[in-house]
């Protein structure tokens, strides 16, 4: 007999990664019509929200490694969507641009939030309810952050 904290039903990493895996696939046939992946566009908002930004505060922001956000990039400048030009105060540096396609971009992807807000609501998950689950979620992302078993 298997004991109760071994059941799936009961383990809260399943239900963070069947909700994130469904949400993003929520996103898939609105942003696919326009070519986009998810990831490219997290950076999208990223660059929405301030443009001309160095990669690795691109990557900070995402929450991920330099070097798995350098290669998303590279498409996305091949794309049309985004320049990358070394940094002036330090040549090591690349800041990252959108490009006029880039910035059009974010008025054709304007219903996206709203229509994928939408699909997640439901009796548990009301609009009001939405910031006290951010604040939930983000206090999971910040232990996580700092937890030893997250960072080897």
């Amino acid at each position: 007999m298997a004991a109760e904290e071994f059941f799936l039903d009961n383990q809260l990493c399943f239900r963070l990664y069947t909700a994130s895996r469904l949400l993003t696939q929520a996103y898939h046939p609105l942003l696919s019509a326009k070519g986009l992946t998810y990831p490219q566009y997290l950076v999208l908002l990223v660059l929405w929200e301030k443009d001309a930004q160095p990669v690795n505060d691109i990557a900070k922001r995402l929450m991920l490694e330099t070097n798995t956000v350098t290669p998303l990039i590279k498409r996305m400048e091949a794309e049309g969507i985004l320049n990358r030009r070394k940094g002036e105060k330090d040549a090591r540096q690349m800041i990252v641009s959108l490009t006029p396609k880039g910035k059009r971009l974010q008025n054709e992807l304007r219903d996206v939030p709203a229509t994928v807000g939408s699909a997640v609501l439901c009796k548990e998950v009301t609009p009001e309810s939405v910031p006290g689950l951010f604040v939930a979620l983000d206090g999971i992302i910040g232990q996580l952050s700092k937890s030893k078993l997250a960072n080897p």
